[in-house]
């Protein structure tokens, strides 16, 4: 055998519902090798080494020694929130608050649904206890903690053997004297128990949002630690003994470590990596204002990059149903968190999502879903409900015979008794027409979560490309494109791990908060300075304690406003100026007017503006991989056909736009199969152009191309597809110039 490969590697691992994509990046030449493996629910650890081994193991083989850092991206502590198996977990608050957590907030996600419950608390109320002490809105004591009373609420928590302790006091953002000293007790009782204290983990107001975000924290925190550990063994034991990072909720990296201490800020991990990646590709392509669209075998997600950045957000529950509004009503049906959250909407339309008939005759996709285990019908694994994927298989639209690469044969035989039997016969339709009835009600519930991102938030989706990726991603993203108007699709290398990739193109992150509550004509300047001057102290301790794997910390300030009186604040980005003064208040103001009205539809000039809360985040640049250009050898589309195969298209001159083929002649209108060409994307030469109908094979994905679109290749391998007539225009610009 040939001696293993020298040089610095990066590992990224997604771990998804379905799917565990593993990435592998040579640092020095760009080089991308992916791996993508069955997850494992019982113990997604299984999955995690399984791909990062199939990594270690291709081509001459990897030395684990070279590997540089790995970065994982895991849904651990959402399913642990979702499927109510988090640890037995205590709160302490301020006495006469006991049950904060049980009233939560007086809202409703649906308004009118009287049929709606509230979760119920993650800390049963036996064990919700309350301590003598009271402090003001400025920090001052109005009653002295009672140390007394504390020790025998610590007597009693230790007699009921929690796992973790969440406290949780009025006005500790502006005074954590109260809370570190409940915290000291706790901990010379209970040294082995998690203790989450709220000014540690989020110091800002508004008492039952934080007090939800601590519990959250300190409830899943003996899940993930012990998890991370079983990561950091296994990566041992495979002779991996590099530092080990986390994706954050934010779409950036922390060390394992900290993750264990604050799992509240990875709880969208997963979900994050894909927008990071779609994020990083469209700046690296000279396009900043990018949609994200993730398909995998569970889910859907979809986020709006704007100027290179993902949006982030602080209005976002964990373990709800799917929400549309923003501030009073968003995030209501489940537990909220105060942390930043790439701003994403998930629907429940992944390739392993179940088509079903309800009780009115109505087709229904989803939300649930096969997920990896038994999968869909055509895995042959156990399945017996259509999916998604068995659709896609009927219509032609993937290969039996080439799903991942040719690792799995897919059973095409079982998917359409399966429609047949579940759909088709209930609803009086054929088998195709049934599996495209499922195809386009699932692209429908997309088309819905892209306009949540776009449209509802200010921006005109035919300003953006959109970037489709995830296993089943590319065999939708033109369909729900040409629905929402976006006119150019890009699909990535690689889109089926590019999720894990995400992972390897991100930045080590950490936040910082505080509260102000002040209107802007009566706060001194030198205030605001103070408050960042600390938290970029915080900041900078941090990095030097746990980014070993970054450069120099860079700060971003943010400071989020709203209009004195309303209840809800907008995030807006610090001026760049070097001294916080008058101009630069005067700065800040005009960009929160901006800022408002493009998320409202208006701005009040004479209106006073209020200061909520000051935010930091200190980011520690990693460096990030090249991408490989492809090598020269033709613009001939040909050399890369695997021939032909019929698929199944419904298009007309109406939801084609009334598109034209690249040489100009209108697209008659298909509904049927059409002989299609396949093309092995591996042989794509960089400069190929090609019209749909087409379908374009990789070993972790299948792009469907629909008629009247065509198809460009970028020198790196990307696949840039637009509406024939836009192409056509474009390409007689370019020749004019």
């Amino acid at each position: 055998m040939t001696a293993p490969a020298v040089g610095r590697y990066r590992i990224g691992v997604d771990i998804g519902g379905t799917f565990t994509d593993g990435t592998l990046v040579d640092s020095t030449t760009g080089r991308v090798t992916t791996s993508k493996v069955l997850s494992t629910p019982e113990d997604p650890a299984v999955g995690f080494i399984s791909a990062v081994q199939k990594l270690l193991e291709m081509d001459d083989g990897i030395a684990p020694e070279a590997v540089e850092h790995v970065v994982h991206a895991t849904t651990v502590a959402t399913n642990a929130i979702i499927e109510g198996k988090t640890a037995k977990t205590a709160f302490i608050t301020t006495e006469g608050f006991r049950d904060m957590l049980e009233i939560a907030r007086q809202i409703r996600p649906s308004l009118y649904d009287l049929q709606f419950e509230k979760p119920r608390p993650l800390v049963p109320r036996q064990l919700c206890f309350e301590v003598p002490e009271r402090l003001d809105a400025k920090g001052q004591v109005v009653t002295p903690l009672d140390d007394r009373a504390v020790a025998e609420v610590v007597d009693r928590i230790a007699e009921s053997g929690v796992e973790a302790v969440a406290v949780c006091l009025l006005h500790s953002y502006r005074n954590p004297d109260h809370e570190q000293r409940v915290g000291r007790a706790l901990r010379a009782k209970l040294p082995n128990v998690i203790i989450s204290l709220s000014s540690d983990v989020v110091p800002e107001f508004r008492e039952y949002l934080r007090a939800s975000t601590t519990v959250i924290n300190a409830s899943v925190s003996p899940i993930v630690s012990t998890y991370l550990a079983s990561i950091s063994e296994k990566l041992r034991a495979s002779g991996i003994g590099s530092e080990l990072l986390v994706m954050q909720s934010n779409g950036g990296v922390y060390t394992a470590e900290a993750a264990s201490r604050s799992p509240v800020f990875m709880v969208e991990s997963g979900p994050a990596a894909g927008a990071v990646a779609a994020a990083a590709l469209g700046s690296s392509l000279g396009y900043p204002n990018v949609i994200s669209f993730d398909m995998g075998g569970t889910t859907a997600k979809a986020s709006l990059i704007r100027n290179g950045k993902p949006h982030v957000t602080k209005d976002y529950s964990v373990g709800g149903v799917g929400q549309s509004g923003t501030g009073a009503f968003g995030g209501a049906s489940g537990y909220p968190i105060r942390t930043t959250v790439v701003d994403l909407v998930e629907v429940g339309a992944g390739g392993g999502s179940i088509a079903w008939v309800d009780s009115g005759g109505a087709l229904r996709v989803g939300p649930h879903s096969a997920g990896a285990d038994p999968g869909p019908v055509c895995y042959g694994l156990g399945g017996t409900e259509p999916t998604i994927t068995d659709a896609n298989l009927v219509l032609g639209r993937l290969d039996p015979d080439y799903f991942a690469g040719g690792e799995m044969s897919l059973d095409l035989k079982a998917a359409r008794v399966a429609i047949r039997t579940n759909c088709a016969e209930p609803l009086e339709l054929s088998i195709e027409d049934a599996a495209h009835g499922i195809i386009e009600i699932a692209n429908t519930a997309m088309v819905n979560a892209l306009r949540l991102v776009s449209v509802q938030r200010g921006h005109d989706p035919r300003d953006f490309m959109l970037i489709g990726f995830g296993g089943a991603g590319p065999a939708h993203a033109i369909r729900i494109a040409e629905q929402t108007g976006i006119p150019r699709v890009l699909i990535p290398l690689g889109p089926g791990t590019a999720s894990a990739l995400g992972l390897l193109v991100t930045d080590m992150r950490m936040e910082g908060s505080a509260t102000l509550i002040v209107r802007s004509d009566e706060v001194e300047p030198s205030r605001i300075a103070s408050e960042f001057e600390r938290l970029e102290s915080a900041g900078k301790e941090a990095h030097r304690t746990a980014a070993s794997a970054s450069g120099d910390p860079v700060f971003e300030r943010v400071v989020e406003m709203r209009y004195w009186g309303q209840s809800f604040e907008l995030s807006v980005p610090a001026p760049d100026r070097p001294t916080i003064d008058d101009a630069w208040m005067s700065e800040l103001i005009e960009s929160f007017h901006e800022a408002h009205e493009t998320a409202y539809g208006f701005r009040a000039n004479d209106e006073p503006v209020e200061l909520v809360n000051l935010r930091l985040t200190t980011v520690g640049k990693i460096a990030r991989p090249r991408m490989r250009k492809l090598d020269a050898t033709g613009t001939d589309a040909s050399v890369a056909s695997k021939g032909e195969r019929p698929v199944y298209f419904a298009e007309d001159a109406a939801n084609s736009g009334g598109a034209h083929s690249a040489g100009g002649a209108r697209v008659a209108e298909i509904k049927g199969f059409v002989q299609t060409t396949v093309y092995d994307r591996a042989k794509l030469p960089a400069g190929a152009i090609f019209s749909g109908p087409a379908i374009v094979e990789e070993p972790d994905s299948t792009t469907v191309v629909h008629p009247a679109w065509s198809v460009t290749v970028d020198d790196y391998g990307n696949l840039t597809i637009e509406h024939s007539s836009n192409a056509h225009r474009s390409r007689k610009v370019a020749e004019r110039r």
